[in-house]
């Protein structure tokens, strides 16, 4: 058909650009860090390697950029040709411009004003790449080594693809890569694009000693953007993941043209234990769509029966319910033989596999950052006074299992008064679109902070929550937010961050218990000196009087045969001196303090009689010749016995 055309993959996102996150210039440097840095820590969790990752950006100017090309700088001759110059001829010749037209373009103007070159660099310990498969790894956009049903950190299979198109586009320059292998040499490429083909161009390919033995991947590429008005983002981002990945380091580094205006940050290791690798896992029945199972009956052998077929290729599905549900679908389907499905029958089995019930996951596939991580992460960044953790079971959304975990802290010297959000899905740190969020809705408007002794408005609190899923259910073509209408992940999100919060209002009783217990204290303390004074007043008009101890009824003490003594041993030491108010006030002191002991003490006691506190200790005797393995035993509770002979 005349004027009937197609676009490749590399030309689409080319075009459209703001899907995979290169709005701007600015979007597009901070877009490129993440890709980078998230494929930095994928190649190290995959060979169970803490993960270093360096990121360095240096900003270029006119000049080194032009060496950089490859052709030198000239004086412009005709002036009307540039940006700017009808501007000032206008204002040469006293023409005004209306104030009307001036207002829509002040932020395309200051866009503009800040927009750079930058040469984007990020160096790891990772898995590295292989010689051979570097080109086509970097050089062919929607090629990805992460399709599958599993989790993962990328959103399109794009990574460090876009890139190189965005760099294409704003500067023309090639990415550069070296990358080495355990106990191999180093391989450098140099890398553009075929944008209409979606072919990779290679400038350079060769290998180099590698007399270190360093292992890893050097990626650098030359793009237009703007860290003047992204420059907190990119900063709060490394932050963010500096958080959810405390088992990594990071060092980051700016430099400007304006020496004045370099950043230099380093976030250290604070854990040693990586998450879990994710599993590849056959797609859940409840998950499929005719697209999938299509693409599942043209891949399988035609003349395997579709009972087979259904227990290979899909989880959950045993021998025996495979038969079921052939049985369900009727006689026609009994002997028939994958290759041998229509389109309607394909329709038909898809329906049934939707409507059917199934066990549910077991998560195998997903990789959270576990309690652990998530605790020392924001203990290492954010230094609150307290941090309450909670992480939800297996939940399963359209057949896809996904897990919520949550965090609560409160306090901090660096935290702000109210609510801050932290926001991450599949161990990203989410940062524009807040407002939309799940999370954002069920933190400002279903949560009631005050039934856990909390004020939401003068209380620094900060609430993370972290998302894994094989499908995050992503709102808008940015996918930087999850929309409020999942209705299984909005239960889990709800129910994690109220955990927190019960876990943080005990906390906060005991917190109060104690400072009244210190209150109460501290009012008995201030009167002491008054009680003595006026004690050491009684005793001496007691004196003045000249009665005998046995005629004196002081206030406050017994009276009987019993005490006698004791009121004696009082006057008596009044008179030579051995209890005076020094002797009183000290001996005030001490009984306050007995009482305060005391007070705690019963408290304490009352809360370990809720047996929802109390565990389980078993001792076993040990015979003399018996070699025992020590090992620390840890409660639900959180108590530790760590046997240490």
């Amino acid at each position: 058909m005349a004027g009937l055309k197609s676009k490749s993959p590399a030309e689409f996102f080319a075009e459209n650009q703001n899907i995979a996150g290169f709005d701007n210039p600015g979007k597009s440097l901070y877009t490129t860090v993440r890709e980078f840095v998230e494929n930095s820590l994928d190649a190290a969790e995959s060979i169970g390697v803490l993960p270093d990752v360096e990121l360095n950006i240096e900003q270029l100017d006119q000049s080194s950029f032009n060496k950089l090309r490859g052709y030198a700088s000239t004086k412009r001759k005709d002036l009307n040709l540039y940006h700017g110059s009808s501007k000032k001829r206008k204002i040469k010749e006293g023409v005004s411009q209306a104030t009307g037209s001036k207002k829509g373009k002040e932020r395309s103007s200051k866009e503009g004003k800040n927009t750079g070159i930058f040469r984007v660099t990020c160096r790891d310990n990772g898995v590295g790449m292989p010689h051979e498969k570097i080109p086509r790894m970097l050089g062919i956009v929607l090629s990805s080594t992460k399709y599958g049903v599993k989790q993962t950190r990328g959103k399109f299979g794009l990574g460090a693809k876009m890139a190189l198109v965005w760099a294409k586009k704003s500067t023309g320059m090639p990415v550069e890569v070296k990358s080495a292998r355990e106990g191999m040499r180093i391989s450098r490429c140099k890398l553009d694009i075929n944008i209409n083909k979606n072919e990779p161009k290679t400038l350079l390919h060769e290998r180099l000693p590698n007399p270190d033995g360093w292992r890893g991947t050097e990626i650098s590429v030359v793009i237009s953007g703007n860290w003047t008005n992204y420059r907190s983002k990119i900063i709060n981002y490394m932050r963010q993941l500096a958080v959810i990945t405390p088992y990594s380091s990071f060092k980051f580094n700016f430099k400007g043209t304006d020496s004045r205006r370099s950043v230099r940050m380093e976030f250290t290791r604070r854990s040693d234990r990586c998450p879990r690798l994710p599993k590849e896992v056959k797609h859940h029945p409840s998950s499929v769509n005719n697209l999938i199972m299509e693409s599942l009956v043209s891949n399988a052998k035609k003349n395997m029966g579709v009972a087979k077929f259904l227990q290979k290729n899909l989880s959950c599905i045993s021998a025996k319910l495979s038969g079921r549900l052939v049985e369900e679908l009727g006689a026609d389907f009994e002997d028939l033989a994958v290759g041998d499905l229509s389109e309607k029958q394909i329709h038909q089995l898809t329906t049934l596999l939707r409507e059917a019930s199934f066990p549910q996951p077991d998560g195998s596939c997903l990789s959270p950052a576990g309690e652990y991580n998530l605790r020392l992460g924001i203990m290492k960044e954010l230094k609150p006074d307290v941090v309450a953790t909670f992480s939800e079971k297996v939940s399963v959304r359209e057949g896809h299992p996904f897990i919520v975990e949550a965090a609560v802290s409160l306090g901090g010297s660096i935290a702000k008064p109210g609510i801050v959000l932290y926001r991450y899905a599949n161990r990203i740190p989410l940062l524009f679109e807040q407002g939309n969020d799940i999370s954002s809705q069920i933190a400002s408007k279903k949560i009631r902070w005050a039934s856990y002794k909390i004020n939401k408005n003068n209380d620094k609190i900060g609430v993370f929550v972290s998302i894994v899923s094989t499908k995050i259910p992503f709102k808008g073509t940015s996918k930087e937010y999850i929309g409020d209408d999942n209705g299984p992940l909005h239960k889990a999100v709800k129910h994690s961050i109220a955990q927190c919060c019960v876990q943080l209002r005990k906390e906060l009783t005991k917190k109060n218990a104690l400072k009244d217990q210190a209150e109460r204290k501290k009012a008995l303390t201030k009167y002491i000196p008054d009680v003595a004074r006026a004690l050491m007043t009684a005793l001496n008009t007691f004196s003045t009087e000249r009665k005998t101890p046995k005629d004196v009824d002081i206030p406050g003490l017994p009276v009987g045969e019993v005490f006698k003594e004791t009121r004696k041993k009082i006057m008596n030491g009044h008179r030579d001196g051995s209890l005076n108010e020094k002797v009183l006030r000290s001996q005030l002191e001490t009984y306050v303090k007995r009482i305060d002991e005391t007070l705690a003490l019963e408290f304490a006691t009352e809360k370990g009689r809720n047996p929802k506190n109390l565990d389980n200790l078993f001792i076993a005797r040990v015979e003399k010749n018996q070699t025992v393995k020590l090992e620390e035993v840890t409660s639900p509770n959180g108590f530790t016995l760590r046997l240490l002979v």
